[in-house]
């Protein structure tokens, strides 16, 4: 289905302002977007309706339930066939410590986020991995030792502003 909806700089702007607070009322995101609340509310039901809003969720802070690993993980395949990338990223979505899968380009084929219980959790979901036999050839894990910031919004103005058809 080809998306017909032509963003303009306010829906980038109604966008960035939702990635930011997704609980914001209707009547604050039409003073921040400068337009009245109806208008505005119809530009987010077609921002939804187009895909561009694929959901809303909440942000939780793990620490404050109890300690955690993050490891992110370069996996090379033996094979690059169609078929072993589809398998290993299959077995990969299956994983719910599995948070991120990025297929990349440069020494290796796949960078992976995991989130686990600690050291041993992750040491037996790879070997899980391993045991399954879905083709890969080896791993490198890098354990997260200190997050000092996560930015959960992209800068949506700066990267499509350049793109934007002119408002009528």
């Amino acid at each position: 289905m080809t998306n017909t909806y032509k963003l303009d700089r306010i829906d980038v702007n109604i966008l960035a302002a939702l990635q930011q607070n997704g609980r914001i009322t209707n009547v604050e995101l039409s003073d921040i977007v400068n337009l009245s609340p109806s208008p505005c509310l119809m530009r987010v039901k077609k921002l939804q309706k187009a895909g561009y809003i694929s959901g809303y969720t909440a942000l939780i802070d793990v620490t404050k339930l109890g300690e955690t690993l993050t490891v992110f993980t370069e996996f090379t395949l033996k094979n690059h066939r169609q078929i072993d990338f589809a398998r290993f990223q299959e077995t990969l979505e299956k994983i719910d410590s599995c948070v991120e899968c990025h297929l990349v380009s440069g020494g290796y084929d796949y960078l992976a986020k995991f989130v686990t219980a600690g050291i041993s959790d992750y040491q037996n979901i790879v070997e899980a991995l391993i045991d399954k036999d879905i083709g890969i050839d080896k791993y490198f894990s890098f354990v997260v030792m200190k997050t000092p910031f996560v930015k959960n919004h992209l800068p949506l103005g700066r990267l499509f502003g350049d793109r934007l058809q002119e408002q009528d």
